[in-house]
């Protein structure tokens, strides 16, 4: 516990966009900035190898160790929680066999922000070869029997770039998603869709959750409930 008066120490998060596509980094960084707190400091980076979109299970394999290898790479400098950006647990468990830092992902958080808004939400991402992935997600977190997947067709390049072409297919699978599954809630089940929240909430009534901004506050949250000292950390292999 600290002494009353003493300073604040900053929180420093590392949040790791697994594919090597910059302006997914880009995106993430910005739209972090607006949602942290004054004494939050964020470091935003993607691996320098890898797949440049993570769509299939293939790229998730091919993307692992590089996600692995930036946690195992920061010991050096001091994290209170890391996130993980990607709609997939990659490279999760072995994350946290590295350090005793929370580290979240943005399935978990999502999920769990959408259960606080909704009897049944919907997870909404790109391409059609992420849905039986993200459909294991959910019934790995408990969470299948209230939740539908729909993809709206675009890759994360796209969903980076974020063009009207794009924006129309979200809001499509968004309306089918509100219509015809039930959904109370939708989840935006992908890093690629970081940031698009204030580009579509207006032409829904139900909320909309950006996975990975979940993910950041509630990484910022637990760092601060439970924080380390540097001597805490776990150097395992």
């Amino acid at each position: 516990m600290g002494t009353v008066g003493q300073a604040a120490r900053a929180t420093s998060l590392l949040i790791i966009n697994p594919n090597t596509n910059a302006r997914v980094t880009d995106n993430i960084r910005a739209a972090v900035q607006r949602i942290i707190g004054p004494a939050t400091r964020a470091l935003v980076l993607n691996p320098s190898a890898g797949p440049f979109a993570i769509e299939n299970e293939q790229h998730r394999e091919a993307a692992e160790p590089h996600v692995v290898d930036l946690v195992r790479g920061s010991h050096a400098t001091r994290h209170d929680a890391y996130v993980l950006s990607a709609f997939d647990d990659i490279g999760l468990s072995r994350a946290r066999a590295l350090t005793r830092a929370p580290v979240v992902g943005a399935v978990e958080a999502g999920i769990a922000a959408a259960r606080t808004m909704a009897r049944r939400f919907a997870v909404v991402t790109t391409v059609e070869a992420a849905l039986p992935g993200i459909r294991e997600q959910l019934r790995r977190h408990g969470a299948a029997d209230m939740a539908s997947v729909r993809a709206a067709g675009i890759g994360v390049t796209e969903a980076a770039d974020r063009g009207y072409a794009a924006r129309q297919c979200l809001l499509r699978s968004i309306h089918l998603a509100v219509h015809e599954d039930g959904a109370e809630a939708i989840l935006l089940g992908s890093g690629g869709l970081t940031g698009w929240t204030d580009l579509l909430q207006d032409e829904t009534d139900v909320p909309i959750i950006d996975g990975v901004l979940a993910a950041v506050k509630m990484a910022e949250a637990f760092a601060n409930l439970c924080p380390l000292g540097q001597e805490d950390e776990i150097t395992a292999t």
